[in-house]
């Protein structure tokens, strides 16, 4: 087996060992630091005491931000897949990984823009009390330490 061959396919064997292993270990992170917290949508509806108005509003709200999330999820899982071709190439600083990487980044801030102004538009159907109980687990959700 020539040398440039041989070197080229053991590094794409470390390149998918080291991603399979660092995937791993942030999953198993992820778990291990999982405190069970209330997802956003419970705990709007369990803890805020929403009117039947309020409620049909919030519906509508999530409903169009589910379309939006699993819409702006495809684009960062194509963003991905676009990584990984330019990772598997083996070139450092092509123009091909560059833009991937670029691609990633826009739909990965496409994707927290839209989940800020969903929480934003949450907030616009809350009552001033239900909103300062709204921010706060919002805030706590934010600046939790250890997570």
């Amino acid at each position: 087996m020539k040398p440039g061959l041989r070197n080229l396919i053991l590094t794409i064997v470390l390149v998918v060992l080291a991603a399979g292993g660092g995937a791993w270990l942030c999953a198993h992170y992820v778990v291990s630091h999982h405190t069970g917290r209330p997802s956003l949508h419970d705990m709007v509806h369990k803890n805020l005491d929403l009117t039947p108005e309020q409620s049909r509003r919030l519906d509508a709200i999530e409903k169009s931000y589910a379309s939006e999330r699993k819409r702006l999820e495809g684009e960062i899982r194509s963003a991905n897949r676009e990584l990984a071709v330019a990772i598997q190439k083996g070139e450092k600083d092509s123009p091909e990984l560059n833009a991937a990487i670029d691609h990633l980044h826009m739909a990965m801030g496409a994707l927290q823009k839209a989940t800020i102004a969903h929480v934003f538009d949450m907030r616009s159907v809350l009552t001033p009390e239900q909103a300062k109980t709204f921010d706060a687990e919002i805030v706590s959700a934010l600046t939790e330490e250890g997570r």
